[in-house]
């Protein structure tokens, strides 16, 4: 797959799925609903699901189900749908690993600036979604995004998710999503880990998921490329970020507005 896939239609794409994935089953019933509502609304569609979460701020925080289980199920996924796959990776170790069972590697906002894994992400051949992180300005991102393409890949996304706002806020200058479309590669909002809310007290973020629709409407209104989005059957049980994830319930009615305000731009 190549970018070209993505941007295939004037729609917008959408990267979506649980935060981590928990289990097959848990994992194939979110992207059968997915697939059907993105197919029905002619958005070109990625699943995502984190094979592992290595950004905890407890120890005792859960991280995943085991590495090589999660990513066969990623691949399961990605069969059994015939949908492209997106996990994070944390290393430059694991690039490789991953690239075997998904076709785009995301780098995490917090490690944009890791030269040695921005590097062997490259080398994969993969797509290359990096987050900004929360601590950078827009117009930085091409420092990380010309790591990549200097490693010999230019199929490069750009993720915006919120720029640090005191000790345990984020906000979203909506004027850096064009401000790095300028850099010449397809620009991703965030919508639910822009609304997180880092906890240093207890350990466990929070957010504020009631303003999801505000975030993703605003972003559409600019002319993002595509959004990202975790969602969740159920957010109150969910074993990672779910004071931030969309309800799958809700999914459908959200996308569909969000198709109409693009058909207006």
């Amino acid at each position: 797959m190549t970018i070209s896939d993505l941007r295939k239609t004037d729609n917008f794409f959408l990267l979506a799925g649980p935060c981590v994935i928990e289990g097959e089953e848990m994992a194939l019933r979110i992207a059968d609903r997915i697939v059907k509502i993105t197919d029905k609304l002619g958005i070109p569609y990625v699943f995502k699901g984190s094979y592992r979460k290595a950004n905890r701020s407890r120890l005792d925080s859960f991280t995943g189900i085991g590495d090589e289980k999660a990513l066969k199920v990623l691949r399961k996924v990605r069969e059994t749908f015939d949908i492209p796959i997106v996990t994070d990776i944390h290393s430059a170790g694991e690039a490789a690993m991953a690239a075997e069972y998904v076709d785009v590697l995301q780098i995490p906002a917090f490690l944009c600036r890791q030269t040695d894994l921005l590097v062997a992400a490259a080398h994969t051949g993969k797509i290359v979604n990096i987050k900004k992180g929360q601590f950078l300005s827009p117009g930085a991102m091409r420092f990380a995004a010309d790591k990549v393409v200097e490693a010999g890949n230019d199929q490069v996304m750009l993720t915006e998710r919120g720029t640090t706002f005191g000790y345990q806020d984020l906000i979203v200058d909506y004027r850096g999503i064009p401000e790095m479309q300028t850099l010449g590669f397809p620009v991703i909002l965030d919508v639910t880990h822009s609304l997180q809310q880092p906890n240093q007290t207890a350990g466990v973020t929070g957010g504020m998921p009631q303003l999801i629709e505000t975030v993703a409407k605003a972003g559409i209104a600019v002319g993002v490329d595509g959004l990202f989005m975790e969602t969740h059957e159920d957010p109150s049980v969910a074993k990672s970020d779910g004071a931030n994830m969309l309800k799958l319930d809700l999914l459908e009615g959200l996308l569909t507005k969000l198709v109409r305000i693009r058909q207006v731009l």
